[in-house]
């Protein structure tokens, strides 16, 4: 259900960019060199909330009652270097290699009633994306775009051994890929282009480690599949 709307959400965000450009008069263009160079770069900044599909295990939850969710959002951090190919007119090859940072917070409920310690899961990102980027028509020196492609992630803040000293119960996986869809606007400005983006990033795996912690096996058996998704608002500048 959540893919969905944001999908609803990023056409809608798209046709309306279309609908405001095309009411605009006509005014002086600034000088885009950098989009007529085949390739060029730039560096982003940008803010995430990390979130999880959760898929309750169905089985623990008769026996036991206990049903986990992410509870609430934290804002989190991006940066990436960018990398741009531009192979015609309208499409754009990006790569944007970078770090991000961010934390998730999964509460646990019996009957209803909040269970026990919550689970804060701290991600450091090393990612690798590789998006496509077909851009409208430009009017004056706004430029609507949609992006989407996949994004390989590495969580240097994973699969680390329990520790005693906290009361983290759960372990994720290092690794996982994303696929990922967005839309934004290209700001033509007299010395760089700023885009503006916001962009939805999934992930493919299971990244639970299924692997019960000393004393508090309920954490991991309540939890049958843990997928990351991860919303970011970019500022790109070029």
């Amino acid at each position: 259900m959540k893919q969905k709307t944001v999908s609803i959400i990023l056409f809608i965000i798209f046709l309306l960019n279309n609908l405001i450009l095309s009411g605009q008069k006509q005014k002086p263009k600034n000088t885009s060199w950098y989009d007529d160079k085949l390739l060029h770069f730039g560096f982003s900044l940008g803010f995430n909330t990390m979130d999880f599909n959760i898929t309750p295990s169905q089985k623990y939850l008769q026996i036991n009652s206990i049903y986990p969710e992410v509870s609430k959002l934290n804002p989190g951090i991006n940066i990436q270097i960018v990398t741009d190919l531009k192979p015609a007119n309208h499409l754009d090859i990006r790569f944007l290699p970078g770090v991000s940072f961010g934390q998730r917070v999964i509460m646990y409920y019996k009957n209803g009633v909040l269970f026990n310690s919550q689970q804060r899961l701290e991600s450091s990102f090393l990612e690798f994306p590789l998006l496509l980027k077909y851009k409208g028509e430009r009017l004056n020196n706004v430029r609507p775009y949609v992006v989407g492609g996949f994004n390989f992630r590495y969580d240097l803040a994973g699969k680390k051994e329990f520790d005693d000293s906290k009361a983290i119960y759960l372990r994720i996986k290092r690794p996982d890929l994303y696929y990922e869809l967005g839309a934004g606007l290209d700001f033509y400005l007299v010395y760089f282009k700023l885009s503006i983006e916001l962009k939805m990033s999934n992930g493919l795996g299971n990244v639970l480690i299924k692997q019960e912690a000393p004393g508090h096996p309920e954490y991991a058996d309540a939890i049958e599949k843990l997928k990351s998704q991860i919303w970011i608002l970019a500022f790109h500048f070029e």
